[in-house]
């Protein structure tokens, strides 16, 4: 037996569940992926409030990649601290340096005081590289290569490729190369899902296959791009009420969303 036959039976699949999440998704579609993330995900209002406030393109990109390496070990969910950083930033610009208006900010920060001393830290690595990018080097990675920005954010970093703030940097990238560009560039299909705690627990309804190889088998199947199926499942995982109720008005397909919480 080869290795590849080896790898492959080592790992236990449900093939009836995985069968019916292919079919759900690419039913769904990159085009469901787009609504929620546009017109359900909360974290998308936070930064174009943001945007609205800063009227800065650069500074506004730069700072959303900056706040998402330091969104983990959070004090509580994700839509609260994006929104605590958005109204943060509208009222207090960060000055020369990003890691120091960080350093003001995560002490007092209601939703994400854990780490304080690393996080800081770890934007202290990243401000060299954010600093010596213009505006057209950031239009430059959405449009020709979000890919690239995952890699040199990783090299920077001494992270892997695939590791969740990394590749949910890219994610949050994609959000304000939106907003700020005003056109729609799709995550590249090379870009890894963000292994959090409720997708590494989604996974294994299905296999136990490391959840990175995984999805990104799911996306080459169903042609929708890993980055944007975290997008779908994100409201059928995240339980806010809220959410639900913004899918349920702005997505026409949310019955089948909601079907790939029962799989």
């Amino acid at each position: 037996m080869t290795l590849d036959g080896f790898i492959r039976v080592k790992y236990r699949v449900n093939e009836e569940k995985v069968e019916v999440l292919r079919e759900i998704l690419s039913e769904l579609g990159i085009d469901c992926a787009r609504t929620i993330e546009e017109r359900v995900d909360l974290q998308f209002d936070a930064l174009k409030n943001l945007h609205d406030n800063l009227r800065d393109d650069e500074l506004f990109i730069k700072l959303v990649i900056a706040n998402s390496l330091v969104s983990y070990q959070l004090t509580a969910k994700g839509e609260r601290w994006w929104w605590e950083f958005s109204r943060y930033f509208s009222e207090n610009l960060p000055g020369e340096s990003i890691s120091e208006a960080y350093s003001r900010f995560l002490p007092d920060s209601r939703t994400n005081r854990r780490l304080v001393a690393g996080k800081v830290k770890r934007l202290d690595r990243a401000e060299p590289f954010l600093d010596s990018l213009s505006l057209d080097h950031l239009r430059d990675y959405y449009f020709n290569g979000m890919e690239r920005l995952r890699d040199e954010l990783a090299k920077t970093l001494g992270s892997k490729r695939s590791a969740k703030t990394i590749v949910f940097a890219v994610k949050m990238f994609g959000y304000a190369g939106r907003i700020a560009f005003g056109e729609f560039v799709p995550y590249p299909m090379a870009v890894e899902i963000p292994g959090d705690v409720r997708i590494n627990a989604y996974t294994k309804r299905f296999t136990n296959e490391p959840p990175v190889s995984f999805w990104g088998r799911i996306a080459e199947e169903t042609g929708i791009p890993p980055l944007h199926i975290d997008s779908i499942l994100w409201p059928v995982l995240g339980g806010n009420d809220e959410v639900l109720r913004r899918l349920k008005e702005y997505c026409t397909k949310w019955e089948d969303v909601l079907r790939l919480a029962s799989l």
